[in-house]
């Protein structure tokens, strides 16, 4: 039986529409935008998470995404009723705290950011391996691996697409115009319409920052 093909809801579509308005040059990328984020949300569906990975600014990027998708970004994400009522029953005072403060996240993890494994792995084996290290550990079935490379070329980040393919982990590559090896194996690659290095991270920004959007709105929107 043929899988039926995801499509974007029309209110969700609209951050595009605002994004493009505002970058106009990223239209040539429209798809590729909408079947990133389509990728993305399948995986919040079930469950899953995103990995990501970069170098230099792309792993400051890979934080950034992380921060916003872990906690609100516009919209409020209050914890359910439910798990309010508990945390108030187990400590009443903190608990109450609690249910007020904590907001629901959807599972994010950049792979930069773990400063005592990185420099193990990366002092005690494999340099390059560093984030295909991580990938095999924390990755599962279902999950997405985010890899931002400017060049597309960024040898840890091709190490870490393998292990994320051999995990039957699907590839979303946010790249500059060239693409580079990276946009050739990911399963969709958005090259952003530049090829000049801050040129591109530019660019970059306002596209994750639109898949935020949708995704807080498609999960957390009234």
């Amino acid at each position: 039986m043929e899988r039926k093909k995801r499509v974007l809801e029309p209110r969700l579509e609209q951050h595009i529409d605002l994004l493009l308005e505002r970058y106009p040059s990223l239209q040539k990328v429209r798809q590729e935008i909408t079947d990133a984020y389509l990728i993305m949300e399948e995986c919040f569906e079930h469950d899953g998470k995103l990995l990501i990975a970069g170098n230099g600014g792309s792993a400051a990027d890979a934080e950034h995404i992380a921060g916003e998708l872990m906690k609100r970004f516009r919209t409020p994400r209050p914890v359910p009723e439910e798990f309010a009522a508990k945390m108030k029953e187990i400590d009443p005072v903190r608990g109450e705290n609690l249910a007020k403060n904590l907001e629901c996240g959807l599972m994010a993890i950049p792979l930069v950011a773990h400063e005592a494994l990185t420099t193990a792995y990366i002092n005690d084996v494999d340099g390059l391996g560093v984030f295909a290290q991580q990938l095999f550990g924390f990755g599962r079935r279902g999950d997405v691996f985010l890899g931002i490379s400017t060049s597309g070329n960024s040898k840890n980040i091709l190490s870490a697409t393998v292990v994320a393919r051999a995990l039957g982990i699907k590839v979303i590559g946010l790249t500059g115009e060239p693409g580079g090896e990276l946009a050739e194996i990911s399963d969709v690659a958005v090259r952003v319409p530049q090829t000049e290095t801050y040129m591109i991270q530019e660019l970059h920004m306002p596209v994750y920052h639109c898949w935020c959007l949708m995704l807080e709105d498609r999960f957390f929107g009234k």
